[in-house]
């Protein structure tokens, strides 16, 4: 085998794939230098609805913005709890505790790795009956590439009057029962952050919804919460805009986003077929179809993952985890749990272990990635 080192993302083979297209469109953004909100923009909302099959959708800049930008539209702050998984990014936490609101950590399901719908309910009543916070929304995270479980999410929330915010930030691309995600909730924030399947060359994101009210409110808070001119401040806003040079950008990878995916789709069933004896693959959610962001193998305890890690390392794979510990556990946030117990997501953070997974891996560096898995795990 090369001795020379797999990459975990390959961001400039895709550029030297998309090389002509991303010059052309970046040439055109610095001829007529509408830097912000300039006719990349538009064209990029237009082709990110029509993607997802979403009705509106608001760019913004960044997933973290996006997050914000729609718990502002519904006035979300201080005395509401949020309900959202305790096994994500620091973001979908963060957010809520900036807008003075409380996250409530919800556990999530040991194969999946999605939010627990069962246990949200728990959590839910919970704070009801304690009274101390008002329940207002449910975040649910379609995590590493997969959609969450958005028909039970949806019945929950409606059941207890809730707003359902969907953090599409890892998944864009995905779809379940056959609909591709973007319009499964209230309102869908996703994220262009470059090591996303879908990336910027920097941060951008955006907003889907079906609500033309939300989308026109969302486009008023990206933009200081400007009314119909510039100079008409209607709003506490934010400046959450999306640059046009990023727009073009994500033009140009859409051109191959979908054949990306299948290319994605492809390694992770190879992962599947050759590694599913040795350790606990990803359960795929019924009846969809997952962006593989991320490829998360599962091994039986902490020292098993330090070894297979290092291992891996001096193969010349590397290897990333994702979540080393649980919102719940974090310095930031511990303060602001309740203290129940999270047992799933505490045990996946001592297990869980992400293999590469992006569209530019050869057969030979799959091959490899396998192989290494194998000799380590023997």
């Amino acid at each position: 085998m090369s001795a020379a080192p797999i990459q975990f993302l390959d961001l400039k083979a895709q550029q030297a794939r998309i090389a002509a297209d991303l010059r052309r469109r970046l040439d055109t953004v610095l001829d007529h230098c509408q830097f912000i909100l300039g006719p990349e923009v538009q064209e990029l909302e237009a082709e990110l609805a029509r993607f997802c099959g979403a009705a509106h959708c608001v760019s913004v800049s960044s997933g973290t913005d996006a997050l914000q930008i729609a718990m502002m539209a519904e006035d979300i702050g201080r005395g509401d709890a949020i309900f959202l998984p305790a096994f994500t990014y620091t973001a979908t936490a963060e957010v809520p505790l900036l807008l003075g609101a409380t996250p409530v950590f919800v556990d999530v399901d040991p194969r999946t790795f999605q939010i627990d719908p069962a246990h949200l309910a728990q959590r839910i009543e919970h704070v009801r009956t304690a009274g101390t916070l008002k329940p207002r929304a449910i975040i649910g995270v379609d995590l590493f590439g997969q959609p969450a479980d958005w028909p039970a999410l949806t019945e929950i929330a409606r059941a207890n009057e809730l707003f359902l915010l969907d953090d599409l930030a890892q998944s864009f691309g995905g779809s379940l029962h056959g609909k591709m995600l973007g319009s499964q909730a209230d309102a869908t924030a996703t994220s262009f952050f470059p090591s996303k399947p879908l990336g910027a060359y920097g941060d951008g994101g955006a907003l889907f919804t079906e609500s033309a009210d939300r989308a026109d409110l969302y486009r008023s808070l990206r933009t200081h919460g400007e009314g119909k001119t510039r100079y008409e401040v209607l709003r506490t806003g934010m400046n959450g805009r999306l640059d046009s040079i990023q727009a073009a950008v994500l033009l140009a990878k859409l051109g191959v986003f979908r054949e990306e995916l299948d290319a994605r789709e492809r390694i992770a069933r190879v992962y599947d077929q050759r590694l599913g004896n040795v350790v606990i693959t990803p359960k795929r959610v019924p009846d969809s179809t997952s962006a593989w962001a991320i490829y998360a193998i599962l091994l039986p305890d902490e020292a098993a993952r330090d070894r297979m890690q290092a291992s891996l390392r001096a193969r010349g794979v590397p290897t990333a985890i994702y979540y080393p510990r649980p919102l719940h556990r974090q310095p930031a946030y511990s303060a602001h749990h309740d203290g129940s117990a999270l047992p799933v997501s505490e045990d996946l953070a001592t297990r869980i272990l992400a293999l590469p997974i992006h569209p530019d891996l050869t057969d030979a560096d799959v091959d490899r990635v396998c192989e290494a898995v194998l000799a380590a795990a023997v």
